[in-house]
């Protein structure tokens, strides 16, 4: 095997071109053992090998700086920096983490897993190279999916009117994001492609930028010859090039969006080898609620920065919501603004991502929707501990950021039937913004409210005295557990109580609960600082009453078990009841 080799970019170096055809091939097979096995992001991957081992080749990393964009397309980069170990060899799998990070490797800048900024930060990079009056080559790979962010606009914008000096950009563009894209710059990227780059109407020059565009980016003799012609340039140029995404795999190819991601898999037949069982789920719940939610009213639309499948909405579901969905591209700003637009005209939007995501629009939550109080509905996956567990994509900050937001109703369901029952109260009135953060666990049954208009009402499920147990959202199961354990090992029954808000307490609940209680014990999906539980501690402050709080360090967690976290954290029924035993002594 050629790879056997090269364990850095010089040894890549050292092979013919002619030769590096076979070399993509015998990456595409560690990229095959790995992701078939623990899964990760294929389509990217696979579509972008070619260009990885061209840039490698004309370039001198790490003198030379390569900034990837979102980094999830890194895994080919990964194998020619001395990594390969972490995709051939099963035993390593986890040597690696899914996107480029500088505790691996020297080739690597920065830790980096949400989209749009590989720009800004190569252009720092650039910035301050030439303060210290260096000459390498600085690199910013995006994938035309991340150009509709914001920041990737501003950084281009930036890099036109105030860097004279070297800069590349390389527009890896394969007409997809992890869905379609969305967007008018979308047809300007068409355009250049369908005139070999030659269009009049050109965004990156309308910038400042030079431009060079390659047709055959998944060849790689002509991806050399290209990054040659840029190579030690003095001026900010971008080098569009076409690639195919999921190249090399054909279900991938025909598949672009199902691909985008993977979980373990067959390698003949494309099917998962994972059983997640054939019940419910939130996501089936979710996509079909908001399908016959959007049938029934006219006045309803969904709003995503191209997330829909964080709530199961492929493209069948899509195309069923026709002129009732918008997809803003990778924009959560301007998805969170124009939400606020359409609640303001009267109509019930309700925006749709991933937690992580949503803290880059946090600005306009406050700005444009809480201030203003316009019946925003916001709707939130992978706001638990035990969702996406890479530290570029915790979702455990969303409470300590969101609940102190005046104006802002959080609701955190405890079962299916409070989590639908919040949506359809939430996104029928019309007095309050509400985010609604969508159960991390096993889908449960429980009768619930319909109404949730009287603000931070805390329900009582089970009465009982000494001890109360407050279990906020997906993590009242636990609550419920821990009940059953301090009546078995403690003698006595506690007090078990749904909050259901998380952004506001309830003061008279709370007080009634000094009459006959000595201990209060909150236990949420998030971190402690700023969290919910902080709120019930405070407010007990000057009061003879004990408060424990559980939930999680303010802390960067990465690629961890979430049941081993948990044990980290003394949230197990059996170190909490430990806990109540020496405070109640």
């Amino acid at each position: 095997m050629i790879l056997d080799k090269i364990n850095s970019p010089s040894d890549l170096k050292k092979i013919s071109v002619s030769d590096l055809p076979a070399v993509a091939d015998e990456i595409r097979e560690g990229l095959f053992n790995r992701l078939t096995k623990i899964g990760g992001h294929f389509g990217p991957n696979f579509g972008f090998v070619e260009a990885t081992i061209a840039l490698h080749y004309v370039f001198d990393s790490p003198n030379d700086k390569f900034v990837f964009d979102v980094s999830h397309q890194a895994y080919a980069h990964k194998m020619l920096t001395g990594r390969k170990a972490g995709y051939f060899d099963d035993s390593r799998f986890s040597e690696d983490s899914g996107y480029t990070n500088p505790d691996e490797s020297e080739h690597d800048f920065f830790n980096i897993g949400h989209t749009s900024t590989s720009i800004a930060l190569a252009l720092g990079l650039a910035k301050g190279r030439d303060l210290l009056g260096e000459k390498e080559n600085i690199i910013a790979i995006i994938g035309d999916g991340s150009l509709s962010g914001g920041e990737a606009l501003e950084a281009l914008s930036v890099a036109g009117s105030e860097l004279n000096s070297n800069f590349i950009v390389v527009v890896n563009d394969n007409e997809q994001a992890i869905a379609e894209t969305h967007g008018g710059l979308y047809k300007n990227l068409k355009a250049l492609r369908d005139s070999n780059g030659k269009s009049e109407n050109n965004m990156f020059r309308a910038w400042g930028l030079d431009y060079i565009y390659e047709e055959n980016g998944n060849d790689i003799a002509s991806l050399i010859a290209v990054f040659e012609k840029v190579r030690d340039s003095n001026r900010p140029v971008v080098v569009h090039i076409h690639t195919q995404k999921g190249k090399g795999y054909e279900l991938a190819e025909k598949d672009k969006e199902g691909w985008h991601w993977c979980v373990p898999f067959d390698r003949a037949t494309g099917k998962p080898t994972v059983n997640f069982g054939s019940g419910e789920s939130y996501l089936g719940m979710t996509s079909q609620y908001i399908v016959e939610k959007a049938k029934k009213d006219k006045d309803f639309v969904v709003v995503t920065p191209a997330m829909p499948m964080s709530v199961g909405l492929g493209p069948e579901e899509r195309a069923k919501l026709g002129s009732q969905y918008i997809d803003t591209g990778i924009a959560e700003e301007a998805a969170v603004a124009i939400a606020s637009g359409i609640a303001r005209r009267g109509a019930k939007p309700l925006v749709v991502t991933n937690m992580t995501f949503l803290q880059r629009a946090y600005d306009q939550i406050s700005q444009d929707v809480c201030i203003n109080k316009t019946p925003v509905t916001m709707l939130m996956n992978y706001s638990s501990f035990d969702g996406l567990t890479d530290v570029t994509h915790l979702g455990i900050f969303g409470l300590a950021a969101f609940t102190n937001i005046p104006n802002l109703v959080v609701l955190c369901p405890s079962s299916a039937e409070e989590y639908i029952s919040m949506l359809d109260w939430s996104i029928d009135q019309k007095e309050n913004p509400v985010l609604i953060l969508i159960p991390g666990n096993d889908v449960n049954h429980r009768p619930a409210d319909k109404d949730y208009g009287v603000l931070n009402r805390f329900k009582i499920e089970e009465q009982g005295e000494k001890v109360a147990v407050i279990a906020l959202g997906d993590f009242f199961q636990k609550g419920e557990e821990l009940a059953s354990a301090i009546k078995e090992d403690c003698g006595f029954a506690p007090t078990l109580i749904n909050p259901r808000f998380a952004s506001g307490l309830d003061e008279e609940l709370l007080h009634d609960l000094e009459k006959n209680h000595q201990l209060v014990l909150t236990l949420e999906d998030g971190i402690l600082e700023g969290g919910f539980g902080q709120k019930i501690a405070s407010f007990y402050g000057p009061e003879k009453m004990l408060v424990k709080n559980y939930g999680l360090k303010k802390q960067f967690y990465d690629r961890y078990n979430p049941s081993e976290l948990l044990q980290e954290c003394g949230m197990t029924a059996e170190q909490i009841v430990e806990d109540i035993k020496a405070l109640l002594k």
